[in-house]
């Protein structure tokens, strides 16, 4: 078996809750809102890598650095 670089949980208001979900190489969150597909993926290649997306298109993508850059409103990364 291939070794875990990756635990995701989920958590809901309903108080569901799934936790160690195991991953080697990457891990993605989906969300259907409205008819739209709400997705974060989150990959551990070489650097940490970021991707957030709203429906088929990519919004955003890069480093775990770089998000966290965004998020503080300091884009450019």
């Amino acid at each position: 078996m291939s070794e875990i670089r990756i635990t995701a949980e989920a958590r809901t208001d309903y108080d569901c809750e799934a936790t160690g979900l195991p991953a080697e190489r990457w891990a993605e969150a989906v969300f259907h809102v409205a008819g739209t597909q709400i997705v974060l993926e989150v990959s551990v290649e070489k650097d940490v890598i970021v991707a957030v997306m709203v429906g088929e298109e990519a919004v955003w993508k890069g480093t775990l650095a770089g998000f966290k850059q965004l998020i503080q409103g300091r884009e450019g990364a």
